[in-house]
């Protein structure tokens, strides 16, 4: 999702968890604290988990984004929550040599505090992640974002259910890249996921908006599976 109008859709369509962010064209940074405030006044139940990413391009992290990051988790964990949300965030650091950036990572997870902490995928930039999920899971991490290190989630299916079998459930892992409703099932199957992450983006009256249906579709299949 991005906007909250989108993420109404999405809710009044089955989904039960957004992720708000601003700029997709960008895979997505940090929206404003306004647009999380009034997401979670208007919202009734499906959980939100803000994206904390300061800019587009790569996942590595100065001190100062870092400095940004950390404000921001900070401005959102004061927000209101009129309807008690399940509320978290989403973050990612990763190294130049290919590798999670852990001190920025166990930074941004303590500041977190009680909010659950998604790493997205900029763990698909990393080159054992095996050993990452381990990693991220002591950093005490409660899930993670992953198309398997490949362009789509069926693509990197096998890796995908390495990585659930690593886990066990001392973490979500959660598949994620070009899931739709004609192969969620097979994603399903090839993965063996219990949750997807999909955007749903149809054009309507000249800007981007979220399809209802699409998320209709998807969420039956998966309730049917």
């Amino acid at each position: 999702m991005s906007d909250v109008p989108t993420a109404l859709v999405a809710e009044a369509a089955g989904a039960d968890r957004l992720e708000l962010c601003a700029d997709l064209g960008q895979g997505g940074t940090t929206p404003s604290l306004g647009a999380v405030e009034v997401a979670l006044r208007t919202l009734r139940h499906a959980g939100v988990r803000v994206m904390v990413r300061p800019r587009g391009g790569d996942f590595r992290v100065s001190e100062v984004e870092e400095q940004v990051m950390l404000a921001d988790i900070a401005a959102l964990r004061a927000l209101p929550n009129p309807h008690g949300l399940p509320l978290g965030v989403v973050v990612g650091a990763v190294t130049g040599d290919g590798g999670l950036d852990l001190p920025v990572l166990r930074r941004l997870i303590e500041a977190a505090g009680p909010l659950p902490v998604t790493v997205h995928k900029a763990f698909d930039e990393v080159g054992d992640q095996l050993r990452a999920l381990d990693e991220i899971i002591e950093l005490g991490a409660d899930a993670v974002l992953t198309s398997g290190a490949a362009p789509t989630a069926l693509d990197g299916a096998a890796r995908i259910a390495a990585l659930r079998e690593r886990a066990g459930d001392r973490l979500r892992v959660i598949a994620a890249g070009g899931v739709r409703s004609h192969n969620v099932r097979q994603v399903l199957a090839a993965t063996g996921a219990r949750e997807l992450h999909l955007r749903a983006p149809v054009r309507r009256d000249g800007r981007e908006a979220t399809d209802a249906d699409e998320v209709r579709r998807v969420v039956a299949a998966v309730r049917s599976a």
